[in-house]
């Protein structure tokens, strides 16, 4: 079973900067993709960015040139750093890791709060 436990979720002020991370349980190199997803209330689940076994990235266009997505092998963490904080980017962020070929295998993190307010 893996699991991936995220931190770094706080209060923080617009503007600010937060860098979320995500350890697993076992080494990130076994999965194809991990990425962070975010759902604010009342809203859908939504991709905000991914990074592959490869060292790809992608964006969410809302948060592209504000957030960076970043993986050390070594300690089985990817991390998310998020610069210039908006209202609109408080959500409960959640980590993802993604397993297969062709079928997919996903698992997620319980999630960690991020409010951006005044």
């Amino acid at each position: 079973q893996v699991q991936l436990v995220e931190s770094g979720g706080a209060l923080v002020q617009p503007g600010g900067s937060l860098r979320l991370s995500c350890a697993a349980s076992r080494s990130i190199f076994s999965f194809n993709v991990m990425g962070w997803y975010r759902q604010a209330p009342g809203k859908q689940r939504e991709l905000v960015a991914t990074i592959t076994n490869g060292g790809s990235t992608n964006y969410a266009d809302s948060v592209k040139g504000r957030f960076t997505i970043s993986r050390d092998n070594a300690k089985n963490t990817v991390y998310l750093q998020m610069n210039s904080l908006q209202a609109e980017d408080t959500a409960v962020y959640y980590c993802n890791a993604r397993v297969g070929a062709g079928v997919w295998i996903d698992y997620w993190g319980q999630g960690t709060q991020v409010t951006v307010s005044s």
